[in-house]
């Protein structure tokens, strides 16, 4: 049974990431580029809800993931909105059948011999396989949010979601001092030094980053975001004892920097089994880590909570987007996203969504069943 709101969705997702309860436990459905939906899942569930399918925007070229509209999120009760200001020009990209998305006019995917589509830039190459969903290959970045062009429009946009919305959001932008390639973590352990020196250099950049954040995007967002893999499904990439040294003095540096300066928060995301790392990450002033993935060594959802739901905040793990959302009937969707709601939501501290962003082949009613068993199990008691 669903209970009674009182909070507005930002005062919402505020409380919950400063591990106090809420009203109920916020929902994410877009906020960040591994919380979100595949384009084609976003038209077939706009489809089965009866909505207009004619302005998708694919927003993010690698993953294909489409910008969440307003009243998608409305019906799904979700507190968080993505920040990315629209392209000046937009064209339409019709990957196969009826599938029409609208693309900014600098991306623009050629179909090969093989019926693949294919992008390049530069030196980087990715490509979709004919029936795929996204691409594979080189991750090619089309905009970089730090040019001089750019941010002043992430900045407006900030601005315009602050006041005209309740939405929580935020910017993604900032460096986790690591590389997410097996060589780098190889060399943490054979050659660490050039490491250290390297984020000595790099910390210098990422400080002026982070007051550049501060000054004109922490007034209307309320966490900064950092992005790169530590673990696979089986363990870490790397020993704690190696992380140390090379990571957590730097990545510390500008935690703290944010910290005493604003009060945005710290958002790292992070696939894998990382439980040994998570004290260090903790420890370097990371607020928040997403996308919790459940399915991985060591990561099950109950032994996280116990062990850091004081601590840091879970965004994500709210359904198993390998075995579960995609592979299961709507009512095992259900059952599997009520009890990890009633294992992560006591006390506050966590955000749901699934475990990273929803894949193309997801049908809308397991959608569907997971958000609606989610808001059916958001709310809190309240003491009387």
């Amino acid at each position: 049974m669903s209970g009674h709101e009182t909070m507005r969705a930002r005062e919402r997702v505020v409380a919950a990431i400063n591990h106090r309860q809420p009203d109920r436990m916020p929902i994410d459905l877009g906020l960040y580029t591994a919380s979100g939906i595949s384009a084609f899942a976003y038209r077939n569930l706009r489809r089965h809800l009866g909505l207009s399918t004619d302005q998708i925007e694919l927003y993010e070229g690698v993953q294909c993931l489409a910008r969440v509209d307003e009243d998608v999120l409305e019906l799904l009760h979700a507190d968080c909105i993505l920040l990315k200001p629209r392209a000046a020009r937009y064209r339409i990209w019709q990957p196969r059948g009826d599938y029409r998305f609208q693309v900014p006019d600098y991306y623009q995917p050629q179909l090969n011999e093989q019926g693949e589509w294919v992008v390049t830039a530069g030196r980087q190459r990715m490509r979709m396989p004919r029936d795929g969903y996204f691409f594979d290959g080189d991750w090619i970045q089309f905009e970089d949010p730090w040019r001089d062009d750019v941010f002043p429009r992430y900045v407006a946009e900030a601005e315009r979601l602050f006041k005209e919305t309740d939405y929580f959001t935020a910017f993604k932008g900032l460096y986790p001092f690591f590389n997410s390639n097996m060589d780098y973590f190889c060399d943490m352990i054979t050659d660490p030094e050039p490491l250290i020196e390297q984020n000595r250099q790099i910390v210098k950049r990422e400080l002026e980053r982070a007051a550049r954040f501060v000054r004109f995007l922490a007034p209307y967002v309320g966490a900064v975001c950092l992005s790169g893999d530590l673990g696979s499904q089986q363990s870490p990439f790397c020993h704690p004892e190696h992380f140390e040294p090379v990571v957590l003095p730097y990545l510390k540096q500008v935690c703290d920097f944010i910290h005493q300066n604003s009060d945005a928060k710290v958002f790292l995301h992070s696939c894998g089994a990382i439980e040994p790392l998570l004290p260090l990450l903790i420890e370097a002033g990371i607020d928040i880590i997403n996308p919790v993935q459940i399915s991985a060594a060591g990561m099950d959802a109950a032994g996280l909570k116990r062990k850091y739901g004081d601590q840091i905040v879970f965004w994500g793990g709210g359904a198993n987007t390998q075995q579960v959302l995609g592979m299961l009937p709507p009512d095992v969707v259900r059952d599997h996203v009520r009890g990890l709601v009633q294992t992560f939501k006591p006390g506050g501290g966590y955000v749901f969504c699934p475990v990273h962003n929803i894949l193309g082949n997801v049908q809308p009613e397991s959608i569907l069943a997971a958000y609606v068993a989610a808001y059916d199990a958001s709310f809190y008691e309240v003491n009387t």
